[in-house]
């Protein structure tokens, strides 16, 4: 079964520059990884209630700590990455102090085979990056969504519709 995930990108503008936020996963497999690790705030879809939309607004408040801000929604469509997972995207407009973000929490086994599990934030950095380090910093995988963002927001006019709807997988 191929595993889906849905996420929301969170952007805000400042002295003209479009940023984007960012998550850093946390626990001991990313510590000192840096670069094509970090993440727009997603998690798995369940796949006996896919509500993709739900699901972005979730995790999005598990990662971050703070509900997903009022307005309107932009679809950035989904990517696959690298494993297969499939990732639907969504942009919206917002400016949280990453100050104040916070994570739920994960439990491992650790060290691996210990038999002694230990509880690790699933995210441990939030940073807001301008278009160019955060493509170097994203998963190559998920840059097309930064692109998506962009396009949409260049563009003159453009309407984002009345907000995001409901998708089935594929």
């Amino acid at each position: 079964m191929t595993r889906t995930s849905a996420g929301i990108l969170l952007y805000r503008r400042r002295a003209g520059v479009l940023e984007v936020l960012l998550v850093h996963p946390g626990g001991p497999f990313f510590g000192r990884k840096d670069h094509g690790n970090w993440s727009v705030p997603k998690g798995e879809v369940n796949p006996d209630d896919p509500h993709y939309e739900a699901t972005a607004r979730r995790e999005f408040l598990e990662e971050v700590g703070h509900p997903v801000p009022a307005g309107r929604l932009i679809d950035l469509g989904s990517i696959r990455q690298k494993g297969g997972k499939t990732v639907y995207a969504w942009a919206i407009e917002g400016d949280i102090d990453p100050a104040t973000m916070s994570s739920n929490f994960i439990e491992l086994e650790w060290p691996p085979f210990s038999g002694r599990h230990k509880r690790f934030p699933e995210v441990d950095k939030w940073v807001y990056f301008g278009p160019e380090e955060a493509r170097s910093h994203i998963k190559e995988t998920q840059i097309p969504l930064l692109d998506r963002l962009e396009s949409m927001l260049g563009a003159a006019g453009a309407d984002f519709g009345a907000g995001a709807s409901e998708r089935p997988p594929g």
